[in-house]
């Protein structure tokens, strides 16, 4: 940077920085089963933010190599803005609960709020190493655009992957369940969920359009994940969510097997759905436990 303008150069690490970054944010906000962010509102926020979090990380380089250290304190601000993200999910999202079908609990909640503040540091640490490949390559500067867009598509593929989290399919097994109300109370499976269905509509109303799954975890220690209450919760709202809730939901484990009922009597009658949605549910990081790390050799105590 050359006294109050800023070069060719400069500009152009910083516009090209900046377009990879926010491009960054745009890949991997995505309006999935769980269709959340809403569109288009909910787009338009987290789009403005990570083209916020890309310019943060865009202009770091130039502000370094300009020795003008004071404006490298704007990280502080990148930090906060990316903490503000996160309280402003927790609270949209908080005060939604009331209005759902069910819960989504705090746990998801705190999940969801994380990952929205994760991906801005995405859109952050593109930006940056984009802007520090074209700085540092000494060729044309065409050539330096060229290979920092490709450092910034190498980047935002590790991140893409390094944060991407796992989902009930990939430590359970989900199958369909049989349904029977016996005396006013609900089993699946042979597995007792509940006696509160007391009148002859709702049993009449379960049996004729209930629809539940059952998930066996693939490993025994795979229960500390799903018998959280939060990880339930959790499943249970992305099932109502997807398919709504006429009347009545529930969800119940087996103390014995580890197996996890989600039931309901859903708008949609599809247990394909129910099956694939209850699959996708991701795990909640408050539940994971890493089985290796809790190994323990007793015998070199």
């Amino acid at each position: 940077m050359e006294g109050k303008f800023l070069s060719f150069e400069d500009l152009s690490v910083i516009i090209t920085a900046v377009i990879i970054g926010t491009l960054a944010r745009v890949w991997v906000l995505k309006e999935d089963y769980r269709q959340y962010p809403s569109y288009p509102n909910g787009y338009l926020i987290h789009v403005i933010t990570g083209f916020v979090a890309a310019a943060l990380g865009a202009v770091a380089i130039p502000a370094l190599i300009s020795k003008n250290f004071v404006a490298v304190t704007f990280l502080t601000v990148a930090l906060q803005q990316f903490r503000d993200v996160r309280k402003m999910e927790k609270e949209s999202l908080s005060d939604l609960e009331n209005t759902e079908y069910t819960y989504r609990g705090k746990a998801y909640i705190d999940g969801i709020a994380k990952t929205f503040e994760s991906r801005n540091y995405i859109a952050f640490i593109t930006a940056f190493f984009v802007s520090l490949t074209i700085t540092i390559i000494p060729l044309n500067l065409w050539i330096n655009i060229i290979a920092g867009i490709a450092v910034g598509i190498a980047v935002v593929f590790f991140l893409k992957n390094f944060t991407k989290g796992k989902s009930i399919g990939d430590i359970a097994q989900v199958k369909e369940g049989k349904i029977e109300v016996k005396d006013s109370s609900l089993f699946v499976d042979g597995i007792y969920v509940s006696n509160l269905l007391g009148t002859d509509n709702a049993e009449k109303l379960f049996k004729e359009e209930g629809l539940a799954v059952v998930i066996y975890p693939n490993e025994n220690h795979y229960r500390i994940n799903l018998d959280n209450f939060g990880q339930r919760q959790a499943a249970l709202f992305e099932a109502t969510r997807a398919l709504g809730n006429k009347r009545y939901h529930f969800t119940r484990k087996d103390y014995e097997q580890g197996r996890v009922i989600i039931t309901l009597v859903p708008i949609k009658q599809d247990i394909d759905a129910l099956i694939e949605v209850v699959k996708k549910c991701p795990l909640l990081e408050s539940t994971k436990k890493s089985h290796s790390v809790m190994k323990t050799n007793l015998k070199g105590e």
